[in-house]
Protein backbone atom coordinates (compact mmCIF):
# COMPACT_ATOMS: atom_id res chain seq x y z
CA UNK A 1 0.00 0.00 0.00
CA UNK A 2 1.40 3.84 -0.83
CA UNK A 3 -0.30 6.60 -0.13
CA UNK A 4 -3.17 4.96 1.39
CA UNK A 5 -3.84 2.88 -1.88
CA UNK A 6 -4.36 -0.77 -2.30
CA UNK A 7 -2.53 -2.38 -5.63
CA UNK A 8 -5.21 -3.86 -8.10
CA UNK A 9 -4.61 -7.20 -7.07
CA UNK A 10 -5.48 -10.71 -9.63
CA UNK A 11 -7.98 -11.97 -7.29
CA UNK A 12 -8.70 -15.54 -9.10
CA UNK A 13 -4.29 -15.99 -8.92
CA UNK A 14 -4.56 -15.38 -5.28
CA UNK A 15 -7.43 -17.54 -4.42
CA UNK A 16 -5.68 -20.08 -5.79
CA UNK A 17 -2.60 -19.60 -4.77
CA UNK A 18 -4.20 -19.61 -1.30
CA UNK A 19 -6.06 -22.62 -1.94
CA UNK A 20 -3.80 -24.16 -3.39
CA UNK A 21 -1.24 -23.60 -0.11
CA UNK A 22 -4.17 -25.61 2.07
CA UNK A 23 -4.96 -28.01 -0.16
CA UNK A 24 -0.99 -28.93 -0.65
CA UNK A 25 -0.72 -28.79 3.57
CA UNK A 26 -3.24 -31.65 3.30
CA UNK A 27 -1.55 -33.63 0.87
CA UNK A 28 1.59 -33.11 2.77
CA UNK A 29 -0.54 -34.00 6.03
CA UNK A 30 -1.50 -37.07 4.28
CA UNK A 31 1.91 -38.52 2.91
CA UNK A 32 3.55 -37.82 6.50
CA UNK A 33 0.94 -39.74 8.10
CA UNK A 34 1.45 -42.83 5.38
CA UNK A 35 5.18 -42.27 6.45
CA UNK A 36 5.26 -41.93 10.24
CA UNK A 37 3.12 -45.72 10.16
CA UNK A 38 4.42 -48.32 11.46
CA UNK A 39 4.15 -51.52 9.22
CA UNK A 40 2.28 -53.31 12.19
CA UNK A 41 -0.22 -50.84 11.83
CA UNK A 42 -0.33 -50.10 8.29
CA UNK A 43 -0.98 -53.91 7.63
CA UNK A 44 -3.35 -55.03 10.71
CA UNK A 45 -6.38 -56.60 8.94
CA UNK A 46 -7.75 -56.82 12.13
CA UNK A 47 -8.28 -53.27 12.80
CA UNK A 48 -11.11 -51.13 11.57
CA UNK A 49 -10.57 -49.17 10.02
CA UNK A 50 -7.67 -50.33 8.33
CA UNK A 51 -4.96 -47.55 8.42
CA UNK A 52 -3.95 -48.33 4.78
CA UNK A 53 -7.16 -48.93 3.84
CA UNK A 54 -7.99 -45.02 4.77
CA UNK A 55 -5.21 -43.96 2.94
CA UNK A 56 -6.51 -45.63 -0.21
CA UNK A 57 -9.72 -44.19 -0.08
CA UNK A 58 -8.28 -40.97 0.66
CA UNK A 59 -6.16 -41.01 -2.28
CA UNK A 60 -9.32 -42.61 -3.98
CA UNK A 61 -11.38 -40.45 -3.82
CA UNK A 62 -9.31 -36.93 -4.42
CA UNK A 63 -7.97 -38.63 -7.90
CA UNK A 64 -11.93 -39.11 -8.79
CA UNK A 65 -13.04 -35.80 -7.35
CA UNK A 66 -10.19 -34.06 -9.15
CA UNK A 67 -11.50 -35.70 -12.71
CA UNK A 68 -13.08 -33.67 -15.36
CA UNK A 69 -16.21 -36.28 -14.98
CA UNK A 70 -17.21 -39.98 -14.26
CA UNK A 71 -16.61 -40.92 -17.62
CA UNK A 72 -14.26 -42.81 -18.36
CA UNK A 73 -12.32 -42.26 -14.78
CA UNK A 74 -10.20 -45.04 -14.59
CA UNK A 75 -7.58 -44.63 -11.93
CA UNK A 76 -4.19 -45.53 -12.23
CA UNK A 77 -2.68 -49.18 -12.13
CA UNK A 78 -3.01 -51.73 -9.53
CA UNK A 79 -5.69 -49.76 -8.23
CA UNK A 80 -9.60 -50.48 -9.58
CA UNK A 81 -13.31 -48.95 -9.49
CA UNK A 82 -14.30 -51.13 -7.23
CA UNK A 83 -13.94 -48.16 -4.71
CA UNK A 84 -17.40 -47.31 -6.81
CA UNK A 85 -19.14 -50.19 -5.54
CA UNK A 86 -21.86 -49.46 -3.42
CA UNK A 87 -21.61 -52.56 -1.66
CA UNK A 88 -18.08 -51.55 -0.01
CA UNK A 89 -15.94 -53.49 -1.45
CA UNK A 90 -12.73 -53.72 -0.27
CA UNK A 91 -9.49 -54.33 -2.24
CA UNK A 92 -8.45 -57.79 -1.98
CA UNK A 93 -4.59 -57.52 -0.70
CA UNK A 94 -3.07 -54.39 1.60
CA UNK A 95 -1.88 -52.08 -0.82
CA UNK A 96 1.41 -51.23 0.49
CA UNK A 97 3.03 -48.27 1.57
CA UNK A 98 5.29 -47.33 -1.71
CA UNK A 99 1.88 -48.32 -4.15
CA UNK A 100 -0.17 -45.44 -2.31
CA UNK A 101 3.01 -43.12 -2.13
CA UNK A 102 2.96 -43.16 -5.46
CA UNK A 103 -1.01 -42.84 -5.77
CA UNK A 104 -0.14 -39.62 -3.55
CA UNK A 105 2.05 -38.13 -5.95
CA UNK A 106 -0.56 -38.98 -8.89
CA UNK A 107 -2.91 -36.96 -7.14
CA UNK A 108 -0.38 -34.12 -5.73
CA UNK A 109 0.20 -33.69 -9.46
CA UNK A 110 -3.56 -34.05 -10.79
CA UNK A 111 -4.35 -31.25 -8.19
CA UNK A 112 -1.95 -29.09 -8.81
CA UNK A 113 -2.53 -29.41 -12.62
CA UNK A 114 -6.12 -28.54 -11.59
CA UNK A 115 -5.30 -25.64 -9.82
CA UNK A 116 -2.99 -24.17 -12.41
CA UNK A 117 -5.55 -24.47 -15.02
CA UNK A 118 -8.23 -22.81 -12.90
CA UNK A 119 -10.15 -20.14 -14.78
CA UNK A 120 -13.16 -17.86 -13.65
CA UNK A 121 -14.91 -20.46 -16.50
CA UNK A 122 -13.78 -23.79 -15.32
CA UNK A 123 -14.30 -22.62 -11.57
CA UNK A 124 -17.78 -22.24 -11.93
CA UNK A 125 -18.38 -25.54 -14.16
CA UNK A 126 -20.71 -27.82 -12.65
CA UNK A 127 -19.81 -31.06 -12.23
CA UNK A 128 -21.25 -33.84 -10.52
CA UNK A 129 -19.66 -37.45 -8.86
CA UNK A 130 -22.24 -39.03 -7.73
CA UNK A 131 -24.03 -37.22 -5.13
CA UNK A 132 -21.23 -34.76 -4.46
CA UNK A 133 -21.75 -31.85 -7.18
CA UNK A 134 -21.29 -28.21 -7.25
CA UNK A 135 -18.94 -26.02 -8.91
CA UNK A 136 -15.37 -26.80 -9.63
CA UNK A 137 -14.63 -24.22 -6.68
CA UNK A 138 -16.43 -25.92 -4.43
CA UNK A 139 -15.36 -29.33 -5.06
CA UNK A 140 -11.95 -28.23 -4.82
CA UNK A 141 -12.54 -27.49 -1.43
CA UNK A 142 -15.28 -30.15 -0.61
CA UNK A 143 -12.36 -32.32 -0.97
CA UNK A 144 -9.79 -30.88 0.67
CA UNK A 145 -11.93 -30.63 3.19
CA UNK A 146 -12.15 -34.78 3.10
CA UNK A 147 -7.85 -35.83 2.77
CA UNK A 148 -7.86 -33.60 5.48
CA UNK A 149 -10.94 -35.53 7.26
CA UNK A 150 -8.55 -38.93 7.01
CA UNK A 151 -5.60 -37.36 7.78
CA UNK A 152 -6.69 -36.56 11.00
CA UNK A 153 -8.36 -39.97 11.31
CA UNK A 154 -4.90 -41.95 10.52
CA UNK A 155 -3.19 -39.32 12.85
CA UNK A 156 -5.55 -40.14 15.83
CA UNK A 157 -4.82 -43.93 15.14
CA UNK A 158 -1.08 -43.20 14.88
CA UNK A 159 -1.43 -40.88 18.41
CA UNK A 160 -3.79 -43.42 20.26
CA UNK A 161 -1.18 -46.68 19.18
CA UNK A 162 2.25 -44.48 18.69
CA UNK A 163 2.04 -42.07 20.98
CA UNK A 164 2.84 -40.06 18.08
CA UNK A 165 1.91 -38.26 15.11
CA UNK A 166 3.35 -35.67 12.33
CA UNK A 167 3.55 -31.99 13.26
CA UNK A 168 0.80 -29.73 11.74
CA UNK A 169 1.52 -28.44 8.19
CA UNK A 170 0.40 -24.90 7.68
CA UNK A 171 0.90 -24.32 4.22
CA UNK A 172 2.28 -26.55 1.50
CA UNK A 173 6.01 -25.51 0.52
CA UNK A 174 5.51 -26.98 -3.30
CA UNK A 175 4.66 -23.69 -5.57
CA UNK A 176 2.17 -23.84 -8.66
CA UNK A 177 3.82 -23.03 -12.14
CA UNK A 178 3.73 -19.32 -12.61
CA UNK A 179 3.29 -18.36 -9.12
Amino acid sequence: MRDGIVPEVDVLAMWKDIVWGQFGAAIDSLELAVVACPEEIWGDRSRYPEYWYLVFHTLFFLDYYLSDSTEGFTPPAPFTLDELDPAGILPDRVYTKAELLAYLEHGRTKCMRVMEGLSEETARAKRKFGSVEGPLAELLLYSLRHVQHHTAQLNLILRQTTDSAPNWVGRTKVKLRGA
